[in-house]
């Protein structure tokens, strides 16, 4: 029998086990965390009208269960655990069990409507693990070279210069895998094409944005800054008019658009007049460097909606 009022399911995901709760129906049902469960769980599922499936990530035990619920179509919203706390606590739940989780991500997702997100291709899934190494390693060598300026071991100094070469080894590497690996997906080579047309997106900044956000390309202005954590939020309280600051979305994404914005407002035509204006208009370099990311983002996403190549603005 299928049940035609909407619900959202909220999955508290363990090593061996899946708790399922569904709102505001109340059906509750624990499965096991295999290939047999997962087709269980999808099976119940689709006697009912899902809006979203709610969980929270949990590394190697959530990866292979959203793949199943991508598979089946299901709209998936993969939630902060620590959004899902501060929900517990301004409900007052002390109370923690692996079916009143589920229950309260069933809940956080119908009453807060967390936006679903599409999972990574494999390719892309690949190519976001190449991308965490290689942000660790620019960590490593920072540190690295920070270490150099100050260290005056003779033992110390070879070592920190092994390490850098070493460093620099690896990072060859992976650029060249992440190269390869985005060479040999035909949706992916021309969007990588498309976004390292923009002045200041290079290879590395590019295949972040395919990686953080493959949404990219068929949202609208305000969804695309949102997503990215661009949109200015306001804090306001009646009279008083609180100031502008961004918050939330994909802190990588927002990472790795920083040093593109920079360069963006030095040779992009295009955005060094908007960066130079806001600066003229007294705006801290900071604000300013931020409208330009937000400017990138919504560039990318319209480029990538329309298939084609940046051009500059005719004069």
């Amino acid at each position: 029998m299928h049940h035609p009022i909407p619900q959202t399911a909220g999955i508290d995901i363990a090593k061996d086990q899946l708790d399922v709760c569904l709102y505001p129906d109340g059906a509750t049902r624990r499965f096991p965390n295999d290939a047999k469960g997962h087709r269980a769980l999808i099976a119940w599922l689709a006697a009912y009208s899902i809006q979203r499936v709610v969980f929270e990530p949990t590394g190697a035990y959530h990866r292979v269960l959203e793949r199943s619920l991508a598979s089946a179509d299901l709209p998936l919203a993969k939630i902060n655990p620590r959004h899902a706390r501060r929900f517990a606590q301004a409900l007052g739940q002390l109370a923690k069990t692996d079916r009143l989780d589920a229950a309260l991500l069933a809940r956080f997702g119908a009453l807060l409507e967390p936006p679903t997100r599409p999972v990574l291709s494999p390719t892309l899934e690949a190519m976001k693990e190449l991308l965490v190494a290689r942000q660790a390693l620019i960590k490593d060598r920072t540190a690295a070279l920070n270490r150099q300026k100050v260290v005056g071991s003779p033992l110390l100094r070879r070592q920190l210069e092994q390490r850098l070469r070493q460093v620099a080894r690896h990072l060859a590497a992976i650029d060249a895998q992440l190269h390869s690996l985005c060479l040999g997906d035909a949706d992916l080579t021309p969007r990588l094409a498309i976004l390292m047309s923009i002045p200041g997106i290079a290879q590395a900044t590019a295949l972040s944005l395919l990686v953080e956000m493959p949404e990219l390309g068929s949202l609208d202005q305000s969804q695309v800054a949102s997503l990215a954590g661009l949109a200015p939020v306001a804090r306001d309280s009646g009279a008083s008019r609180g100031r502008r600051t961004i918050r939330g979305g994909r802190a990588h994404l927002r990472q790795a658009l920083y040093m593109p914005a920079l360069v963006a407002a030095r040779f992009n035509p295009d955005l060094k007049a908007k960066y130079q204006a806001l600066r003229a208009a007294g705006k801290p370099v900071k604000v300013a460097l931020t409208a330009i990311m937000r400017k990138l983002i919504i560039l990318a996403n319209a480029l990538l909606r329309d298939q084609r190549n940046w051009s500059p603005k005719p004069a």
